[in-house]
């Protein structure tokens, strides 16, 4: 698929995206809200590739593809044409093969991996872990040469551990391939693009004979459509049906549906040339951005347009000029009993949107400032707002202005008062994160972001719960980072992305591993700076944070690291959570021996070990606690006599409190 290719769907169970396109991931603003507006996340986890295999037609050379992935270790790249649907058959891929017979385990991972490993943390696959490498948007040979390079170390490294690879090749760069590939490569050919029309109406309930399928003009949208386009096709089909406004059977659906995805650019194209003045190219333009919004406010949106792109108030009074409903009417605009603005014609709004953003680019930067200001209008509902905000995005990214979207996510996280989120400024964030072509930098644009000087809490508060609702889900380790540097600021908003960074680490016992190494790599590595990272760790540490079974072998490093460094006011509510958990569990009592060992033996770290102890079983006085309590002096005290008898002194015992620190 093409980087600039997208889909347009209508409805959360479909159409699911079988080929080409964008696209968006909404989980700041709630799941209710993508039900409520049709927005089809593709993210990598296991609901949203349900709803993908409910749609999924396979295309030719899939099955080839399948056999070869299901040994363990395998690395399968395929290679299709632009608009033949080679994503959703590299997810199809990974996701049936832990649907026949290598059932999904809790802590294997299925991601997508960034085409850059740059500021990173290392791949480390494990047993059964899936992985969609997308290199469908390389264009550039020398930047293909580079990924190549790092494909042959994930290859490796995959084929080591177990785990499972596909990959989707660039279209074009077929002489630049690397000998190498040629055993892996799978060519895949194009489905039927009528049985794909067919399972995704099907899907969305639609009552119709094949013979409703069969008209010539259809027959040509399929043989020629990439899928992004029938994929589309299939949404508007189903949204003439729900609208009521296009008649009651399907072969009047199916027609306006045709019109809308042939004809619209062409009409649109038509009308802005016979409109020539500024206010009235303003109006069409302002109901496309704000359709479904109440009149009033889309005239004050129309008016701010006017202002932004500074065009003169004519001099006459409002009583004077055309009325704003001869306006409506005279450019085929409606207005329904609500008072809310529609175009009479089906997706004619977004072919506005379109031409506008395609031909007018000198306005862009106008239109970015526009948004910024009537995103916020008072007579708008939230659903209002977050379709303003789709709808720019969609145009922006269309147009390769990624950096726009960026902009009015801070505007509008920085405006943000008290200590909740903008809900604009997360969808947009999320958007932007979930597109196939700019996903990566927008993830390299928050990596940028969170090492940077000061960010305003609504900023931080922003990044925090895109990292933990929406990349936390596609690109995990990545989250972690981002968050890890987010955690180590001052503020309310800091300590809220700390708990967001422990809460992320604790639901899966990889990342739980992967953040404890990478705080232990800051404490050593910025000795000067290490109390945040380690302070960090230590709240990591809490018996209640741990993975149930507990990493052992983990847990000693990090214990190791927190005992052999200031500050020791640490120590007390750690050891004290694992106390408790031995009291209330015996199966952890592991951690008592565990503690012991990481101290290496130092006297005044055993000291404080007892002392701690001491104070945790008289708060209670309960035989539990006491029992404890004994068994872990019994570790201090063999910890001791064993120090002791290597240094060939002797008495100096754990209970000698002047040694005590």
């Amino acid at each position: 698929m093409t980087e600039q290719d997208r889909v347009t769907v209508n409805d959360p169970r479909g159409p699911v995206n079988n080929g080409e396109g964008h696209q968006y991931v909404f989980y700041g603003i709630g799941a209710d809200w993508m039900i409520r507006k049709g927005v089809e996340p593709l993210r990598i986890v296991r609901e949203d590739r349900v709803r993908l295999a409910d749609r999924f037609v396979p295309p030719m050379g899939y099955r080839v593809a399948a056999d070869r992935l299901e040994k363990p270790g395998s690395v399968v790249l395929v290679e299709a044409p632009p608009g033949s649907g080679r994503r959703a058959a590299a997810i199809m891929l990974l996701h049936e093969l832990g649907e026949d017979g290598v059932p999904d385990k809790e802590e294997a991972r299925f991601e997508e991996l960034p085409t850059t490993d740059k500021d990173e943390d290392p791949l480390a696959p494990g047993e059964g872990d899936r992985f969609l490498l997308d290199l469908s948007g390389i264009a550039d040979e020398e930047a293909y040469a580079k990924v190549q390079r790092r494909l042959a170390a994930r290859r490796s490294q995959v084929q080591e551990a177990g785990a499972h690879m596909v990959v989707v090749l660039p279209s074009g760069m077929e002489h630049a391939h690397a000998p190498d590939l040629e055993p892996h490569t799978v060519a895949l050919g194009r489905p039927r693009g009528i049985a794909v029309v067919t399972r995704y109406l099907r899907m969305d309930r639609m009552a119709f004979r094949p013979a409703d399928l069969g008209s010539a003009g259809l027959q040509r949208l399929c043989d020629r459509s990439p899928m992004r386009e029938l994929a589309r096709l299939a949404g508007l089909v189903r949204s003439a049906r729900d609208s009521g406004r296009f008649g009651a059977d399907f072969a009047g659906w199916l027609d306006q549906a045709m019109h809308a995805v042939t004809d619209r650019a062409g009409e649109v194209g038509q009308q802005v040339a016979t409109v020539r003045t500024a206010p009235e190219r303003a109006l069409l333009l302002a109901t496309a951005v704000f359709e479904e919004a109440r009149a009033d406010t889309v005239y004050e949106a129309w008016h701010g347009l006017m202002r932004t792109v500074r065009h003169e108030e004519e001099a006459t009074t409002e009583l004077a000029r055309t009325d704003f409903g001869e306006r409506l009417a005279t450019l085929g605009i409606e207005r329904d009993p609500d008072g809310r603005l529609r175009f009479g014609r089906l997706a004619y709004a977004d072919a506005v949107r379109t031409y506008f953003w395609a031909n007018f680019p000198g306005m862009r930067d106008d239109l970015r400032d526009w948004i910024g200001h009537a995103a916020g209008l008072r007579g708008l509902t939230t659903d209002d707002r977050v379709n303003v905000v789709v709808r720019f995005c969609e145009r922006s990214l269309a147009v390769g202005r990624p950096d726009h979207l960026f902009d009015l996510v801070a505007l509008w996280a920085d405006g943000a008062t008290g200590a909740s989120n903008d809900p604009r400024a997360v969808a947009a964030l999320e958007l932007g994160l979930s597109h196939e072509r700019f996903g990566g930098w927008f993830r390299r644009r928050m990596y940028g972001c969170v090492r940077s000087g000061p960010l305003s809490d609504g900023l931080v508060r922003v990044l925090t719960t895109a990292c933990l609702q929406s990349l936390g889900a596609t690109h995990p380790d990545q989250a972690i980072v981002r968050l890890h540097y987010l955690a180590i600021r001052k503020g309310e908003a800091a300590r809220e992305a700390r708990e967001a960074l422990l809460d992320l680490a604790g639901r899966d016992p990889r990342l739980y591993r992967l953040l404890i190494d990478r705080l232990r790599d800051r404490t050593r590595r910025e000795p000067r700076i290490a109390e945040p990272h380690l302070r960090l760790l230590t709240e990591l540490l809490r018996s209640d944070r741990a993975p149930d079974p507990p990493p052992w072998p983990d847990l000693f490093l990090a214990w190791e690291t927190v005992f052999s460094l200031p500050p020791t006011d640490l120590w007390n509510p750690l050891v004290s959570s694992w106390l408790n958990a031995v009291a209330d569990d015996s199966t952890r009592e592991t951690a008592l021996g565990v503690m012991v060992g990481a101290t290496r033996g130092r006297a005044a770290s055993l000291h404080r070990l007892y002392a701690i102890t001491c104070d945790w079983a008289g708060i209670a006085r309960h035989p539990s606690r006491a029992a404890v309590a004994a068994i872990f002096w019994q570790h201090i005290d063999h910890a001791q006599y064993a120090r002791t008898e290597g240094t060939g002194r002797a008495g100096a015992g754990p209970r000698n409190t002047e040694e005590t620190p």
